[in-house]
């Protein structure tokens, strides 16, 4: 196995305490050591020394497997920030304000999101039914096909 690039582990460990991106960390390196890196590297690292995760994956929010000309469905997005919000991650202060409104909306509403991966939009909202519990319509099945890990 090479020898690792990583100069000071304490200072990565500090980097992701403060909530540094794997972008910044990989500029820091180059800046800093001339040391070329990419994320991974780091995201490995974080893996390694069991640091908390960068993102939430709820496959109880986001069950499906979706298509990437849906990836950026404000639904789609909505649904991130609430997953980190659950997962105890912190969010920015516009991003809980529009997490407040899209919730508000969805009360007033009186829907959920559906997701369709054959429909033009994908991301659908619909009336909420008895069944439906949380700000999803639960998919007969889990289509989603990368798997939470922790």
């Amino acid at each position: 196995m090479p020898a690792s690039k990583i100069q000071d582990e304490r200072e990565v460990i500090r980097w992701f305490e403060e909530g540094r991106t794997y972008g910044w960390m990989v500029a820091e390196y180059r800046r800093k050591y001339g040391i070329e890196t990419v994320p991974s590297m780091f995201g490995n690292f974080r893996g390694r020394r069991g640091l908390q995760r960068r993102i939430a994956r709820d496959a109880e929010l986001i069950p499906w497997s979706v298509e990437n000309r849906h990836r950026n469905a404000y639904p789609l997005q909505m649904l991130r920030v609430e997953a980190r919000v659950r997962e105890g991650f912190p969010i920015s202060a516009s991003d809980r304000e529009r997490l407040d409104s899209w919730r508000a909306t969805l009360r007033r509403e009186d829907v959920v999101v559906a997701y369709d991966p054959t429909a033009v939009d994908g991301f659908q909202y619909v009336s909420r039914l008895p069944e439906d519990s949380d700000l999803i319509r639960r998919p007969p099945r889990t289509t989603r096909q990368r798997p939470t890990v922790e």
